[in-house]
């Protein structure tokens, strides 16, 4: 790794130390689904937003509650407190496409369909109120 290039990862590394997120890989399901449960949480109080989450009939939501519980565990371990109700907010949530799996599908008269299986990226932020109004 070249000089310039380790100063730069240096710093993000050093910007991170101060963010509490959790990301979430190589999702098997698509990113426009997944973005649907997003949106319903996005800004909200955590405690809240698990119990929207909980009661919500998508498949994705399972795996975005299991990611926020995660970030407010990371939250808890730097900050060294423990997350009180109307305390921490989901400050961003953003849902990326990731590699998708391309297959082909039988069709008439000798031809073949491609079926394209999506996959994505969630990474999501919380932090406290007071700290996003600084």
């Amino acid at each position: 790794m070249g000089a310039r290039k380790r100063i730069s990862a240096e710093k993000r590394k050093e910007a991170q130390k101060n963010e509490y997120f959790a990301k979430l890989n190589n999702v098997p399901t698509s990113p426009r689904k997944m973005r649907l449960v997003a949106d319903m949480v996005r800004g909200m109080e955590v405690f809240k937003a698990l119990g929207v989450l909980k009661y919500s009939n998508k498949e994705a939501s399972a795996r975005v509650a299991k990611l926020l519980k995660s970030a407010i565990a990371n939250w808890e371990e730097k900050t060294g407190r423990q997350a009180e109700n109307g305390e921490l907010y989901i400050t961003s949530i953003s849902v990326d496409s990731a590699t998708m799996l391309k297959r082909m599908r039988p069709a008439p008269q000798g031809r073949g369909y491609r079926i394209r299986k999506r996959s994505n990226h969630v990474t999501l932020f919380v932090d406290t109120k007071n700290e996003i109004q600084n």
